[in-house]
Parts: structure tokens; sequence; C-alpha cells
């Protein structure tokens, strides 16, 4: 009778246990260079509500902003020993996981959001695909914005750009080789160390958003800013394959579309708020240093003689003719009208 008794107890506690281990939530930690209070912090504030919601509370997105955790190709390393499980992470960073993420980072091909959306939504599958091949998960896609130059001397032509020391993200050799392929002086540091070697003086021209120009007041240091929408800035949110295996399959599939609902309400707040941003800078005392269709010219010319040269170190050559396939098919449409 008492080892009977024992017997009961000893499946009640296990069962005490197990209850307790479901109770606990999965906790998945993300980092992000992105600030506390900026439009990216605040969609990452909504997908965790979100997540916490459809899974009952059974997953919690822990967020760690601002760049506590490191730069963008630290965090990715995390993600790879197991020390972090996600990343919301530019363009600049992207490359580090696989770098058929940098191919749309030609400087001066797409025209407008609209284009990009376009392209991207036709290659978005294969690029998915080569990511979960590294381990990565790709949870949404997202935008930094439009790229511009800011710089503490005004910028017209190329020429005066390679006069100056020219700051690209730490760990993005792609981009590096870009720039170095016009001609220009980089100087390769993580964005954590950005804004002070601008006020420094070790750099001299930075290549970053308006908004993120606008919160971390780089403009200030770099108060010149070009009109001209080198590339744009593309970014995601990843969570390493072993991080997202965790998640109960039942709650996969609800937080994955949650995710791409996040990014794509992103991307529209952040096209709304990017105008709103060069506005503000220029009420603060930004100049914008207006370009005629000449020195437009000069600077798309440049663009695309380099573009070629970038197929097969860049970009693989298959990836980089569907992008250019894509393109003209974008630029046919908009041109189709106008010979009516």
């Amino acid at each position: 009778m008492l080892r009977r008794l024992l017997t009961v107890l000893s499946l009640l506690g296990l069962l005490g246990l197990i209850n307790v281990a479901e109770a606990r939530p999965i906790v998945i930690k993300l980092g992000t260079i992105a600030p506390e209070g900026s439009i990216w912090h605040d969609a990452l504030l909504q997908l965790r509500q979100r997540w916490h919601e459809l899974s009952d509370g059974r997953v919690e997105l822990r967020i760690y902003a601002g760049g506590v955790l490191g730069g963008e190709d630290e965090m990715i390393r995390k993600i790879q020993r197991r020390g972090l499980d996600a990343v919301a992470i530019s363009g600049s960073g992207l490359p580090t996981i696989d770098r058929s993420a940098g191919s749309f980072n030609l400087p001066l091909l797409f025209t407008s959001y609209e284009e990009l959306d376009f392209v991207r939504s036709h290659l978005a599958a294969t690029l998915e695909a080569r990511f979960e091949r590294r381990h990565f998960k790709v949870l949404n896609w997202a935008e930094g914005g439009w790229v511009y130059f800011f710089s503490k001397k005004p910028v017209r032509t190329p020429d005066d750009l390679r006069h100056l020391r020219l700051w690209i993200a730490a760990g993005d050799p792609d981009s590096e080789r870009i720039f170095k392929d016009f001609g220009f002086q980089v100087v390769p540091l993580p964005a954590t160390d950005m804004l002070t070697s601008l006020q420094s003086g070790l750099i001299e021209v930075v290549d970053v958003p308006p908004l993120f120009a606008l919160l971390d007041r780089s403009y200030q240091a770099a108060p010149y800013m070009t009109d001209l929408r080198w590339a744009p800035l593309n970014a995601a949110t990843v969570i390493g394959l072993h991080a997202w295996q965790r998640i109960p399959p039942r709650d996969r599939p609800a937080l994955l579309q949650a995710a791409r609902e996040a990014g794509r309400r992103l991307r529209s707040a952040l096209r709304q708020a990017e105008q709103e941003a060069i506005r503000e800078m220029q009420a603060r005392g930004l100049t914008i240093i207006e370009l005629d269709a000449a020195t437009r010219q000069i600077w798309q010319r440049e663009a695309e003689a380099a573009w070629p040269r970038l197929r097969g170190t860049l970009i693989e050559p298959e990836l980089y003719d569907q992008i250019m396939k894509w393109h003209r098919v974008w630029q046919s449409r908009i041109a189709a009208p106008a010979r009516r």
C-alpha cells in the first residue's frame, strides 16, 4: 500500500514538473543596432506583443536594441555560436550571412520603392532558400530607407566624394569592393563607432538613410546631404534555425505570418517618415546639395559602367541576370504608357 502511494505521489510530482515546464515561455533573444524609440524598434515591440498573443504566452521575444550586443557582424556570429537567437539587421550586415543579400545594393539601379518591391518579390524565395542553407530563417524583409551621402564638405560630383574618407560598415567586403571600384577612400568601421569617428575626423562622409542620420544626429557632424538616392538599404529580421525549431510547430505559421505583416507595415511607415526626417534636419541646419540633370547623368554613367564588373564578383552571375531581367521588365512597364 505504501509503495503504491509513493508511486502515485511520484507521478503527480512528475506531472507537476511537466506542467511547470510547459508554462515556462520559450525565450527568443533578438538583437539590433536600431536605437530605442526608433521606427524599427517600435515595429519590433509590436511584433513582440503579437507573438505573445498568438502563442498564448508560449513564446517571448526579448529585444536588445541600440547595438548593446555589438555590431551586426558580431551579432550574426553570436547566433552561429547559439549565444543569440535572432537579429533585425540592415543590408550592410545581411551579406555576412549570405553574400546574395547584397544583390539589391547595386548603386543607382532602382529608381523607386515600387521598383524595389517588384524586383525583390520575384527573388525573395530564392534568397530565403539560400539563407536556410546557412541555417537562418528570414522572418521578414524590411528597409532602412534610401542611402544618401552626408558629408563634412559639399559633395556634388563623384570626384568630390573621392577626395573624402567614406565610412562603410565593417564586415561587408562586398560593399567595400563596390566603393573601391568607384575609386572612393573607404574606412570600414562598426556602425556603433560611426558617429564618434565622424566627430573626430577619422571619416568625413557617411552613407546612411535620413532617418538614421536624424536619430543618431550624425547630420550635425556632417551637415551636407547630396540629393542623390545612392541605393536602398535593405533590411530583414532573421532567426537562427536552431532557435526557430525550438518554437512549437503549431505556433510557427502564425508567428511567421505576423512577422511578414510587421515587415510590410514597417516598410510603409518608413517610406512616409523618410521625407519628414529630411525636412526636420533641414530645419535644424542641414544643407541639401541639389544636383542638376547633367551632374546626375555623371553619377548614373559611372554606376552603370560598374554594374557589369560586379557580375561574378559581388553578385553570382545567375542572380545578377535575374535582377537585371526584372529591372528591365519594370522599366519597360514604365516606358509603355509614355509611348502611347
